[in-house]
């Protein structure tokens, strides 16, 4: 593998799980791996993501790169999503958002 060789982006159904944030459970359609990745490549994969979602799904993106897991909240708006919440994890940060 490359330099900028592909890893799984999404994980599959299998990946499905729910969460609860701030005290309501939601179904994680689709989870993007983007841990040791950095800007613009979380970013472009989380759009990427929320385009083939249908409403009312649910992605989790974990991404360990402070910059990108701040830049990803702004952008929400401009795919027709809601970002729901961001929770520190040990080794990323989760970051939920829904597809309106």
């Amino acid at each position: 593998m490359g330099l900028f060789g592909r890893k799984t982006e999404a994980a599959g159904p299998a990946a499905r799980h729910s969460v609860s944030l701030d005290g309501t459970v939601h179904q994680v359609s689709q989870t993007v791996d983007c841990i040791g990745d950095s800007c613009p490549r979380p970013q472009l994969m989380t759009k990427k993501a929320v385009g083939v979602m249908r409403a009312g799904d649910v992605l989790e993106v974990l991404v360990d790169n402070p910059t990108s897991m701040e830049a990803l909240p702004p952008m929400c708006p401009g795919l027709g999503a809601v970002h729901l919440a961001t929770v520190k994890d040990t080794r990323c940060w989760k970051v939920y958002i829904r597809k309106d």
